[in-house]
C-alpha cells in the first residue's frame, strides 16, 4: 500500500469504527447479524455496500483485517472473496474455534459513515476428551466411572451398560457411581455425547469384579471295580480358581495310582483309569484364589445307587470316548 494510502487508513479506520459504534443513537447502525459454522468449515463475511461507498473495511474486534483490496491481516487463512458494488466479503478458512466474536464493516458512502456487525459462532462436534481406564476392583466395593467431553454448543452426557447386543441406558451425567458392586455388573459400560452435531463420540469402560471361588457342581459317584470313575468340581471366580485334590489329608498328583487329574478355567476332573477297591473313599476338591477358597467332599464307592449319586455300571465306548477328548483338549497333569 502507498504510503499516503497508509496514513488515509490509519486515520480513517479508527473514526469508522468509532463512528460506527455511535451509529446507534445517531440511526446509522444495523441490526446484529448471526453466522454459525461448523470447526473447520469456511466462514463467509459479507457487507452490502454499492457504488456510492468511498472506503471500507472489515475488523475483527479492533484489528483491521482488510482495508478495500489492500490485505492488512498476518492471518493465511483470511481471504478477500468479493469486492465491488453489491458484496464486499471475506472468507476465513478453516476456521476454529478461536475465530469467534465480533466482526465489523465500516464503510463511508458520500452522505456518511455506516457499520455492519457480525457476530461469528463457531460449533464443534461433541468429543469425549477423558475417561475413566478399564478398572478392577473386588465385589463389594464401590466404584465412580468418569466421562467428560467438550463441544459447542454444550454436550449433553450420559452412560449405558453394553450386555451383548443390547444398549441399556443408566443415567445422564458426566459421573457414574455404582455402590457395593456384585459380580453381576461386571462388564462392559459405555460413556456416549453428543451435542445435535455428527453422530456424536462414545467410549466403552471395562469393569472387571473380583470374588472368592465358590463351588457350584458336586456329585458322588457309583461305579464296580476295573471300571472308569469322574469326580467332577466346578467353581466360578475372579481370578480364575487354582483347584487341588485330597485324599483324607494326601494332595493327590495326576499319573499316580492310576489318577489323571484334568484342569481348565472354571472346573476339575479327577479321573480313575482302573477303580479298585482301594480307591473307595472320601476326597476332597480344593478351589481358591487370592481373595478366598472353598472346598468341597465327595465320594467314590462301590455300593448301590442312592439319591443324590450317580452310578458308572460299566466302561463304555462313550465314556472312553469323553475320557479321550479331555485328554486330548486340555492335557493331563
Amino acid at each position: 500500500m502507498q504510503p499516503f494510502l497508509l496514513c488515509l487508513w490509519r486515520g480513517l479506520a479508527p473514526t469508522l469504527v468509532l463512528q460506527g459504534l455511535l451509529s446507534g443513537a445517531l440511526e446509522f447502525f444495523q441490526n446484529l447479524e448471526n453466522i454459525t459454522v461448523s470447526e473447520g468449515e469456511t466462514a463467509s463475511l459479507s457487507c452490502a455496500i454499492d457504488g456510492n461507498v468511498t472506503r471500507v473495511a472489515w475488523l475483527n474486534r479492533s484489528s483491521i483485517m482488510y482495508a478495500g483490496g489492500d490485505k492488512w491481516s498476518m492471518d493465511g487463512r483470511v481471504r478477500l472473496s468479493g469486492e465491488g458494488p453489491g458484496a464486499y466479503r471475506i472468507e476465513i478458512a478453516p476456521v476454529t474455534v478461536y475465530d469467534e466474536g465480533l466482526y465489523t464493516c465500516s464503510f463511508q458512502s458520500e452522505e456518511r459513515p455506516h457499520t455492519l456487525q457480525l457476530y461469528l459462532i463457531v460449533q464443534v462436534p461433541a468429543r469425549i476428551v477423558n475417561v475413566s481406564s478399564d478398572l478392577s476392583l473386588n465385589e463389594g466395593g464401590d466404584v465412580v466411572l468418569m466421562c467428560l467431553a467438550v463441544g459447542r454448543p454444550e454436550p449433553n452426557v450420559g452412560w449405558s451398560r453394553i450386555q451383548g447386543h443390547q444398549v441399556y441406558p443408566l443415567n445422564e451425567g458426566e459421573y457414574l457411581e455404582i455402590e457395593g458392586v456384585s459380580r453381576h455388573q461386571a462388564g462392559d459400560y459405555q460413556c456416549h455425547t453428543t451435542n445435535g452435531l455428527g453422530a456424536g463420540d462414545t467410549h466403552r469402560v471395562h469393569l472387571t469384579v473380583n470374588y472368592a471361588p465358590q463351588i457350584t457342581d458336586v456329585r458322588n459317584v457309583t461305579v464296580r471295580d476295573g471300571h472308569t470313575a469322574i469326580l467332577r468340581c466346578e467353581a466360578h471366580s475372579v481370578p480364575a480358581a487354582d483347584f487341588q485334590w485330597y485324599r483324607a489329608e494326601k494332595r493327590l498328583a495326576g499319573g499316580v495310582d492310576g489318577l489323571r487329574i484334568q484342569k481348565d478355567r472354571t472346573r476339575s476332573l479327577l479321573m480313575f483309569m482302573n477303580v479298585s477297591r482301594t480307591s473307595y473313599g472320601h476326597y476332597t476338591c480344593s478351589a481358591s484364589n487370592r481373595l478366598g477358597g472353598m472346598n468341597a467332599s465327595m465320594f467314590l464307592h462301590g455300593g448301590p445307587s442312592s439319591h443324590g449319586s450317580h452310578t458308572i455300571p460299566s466302561m463304555s465306548l462313550c465314556l472312553w470316548l469323553v475320557v479321550l477328548c479331555f485328554l486330548v483338549t486340555f492335557g493331563c497333569e
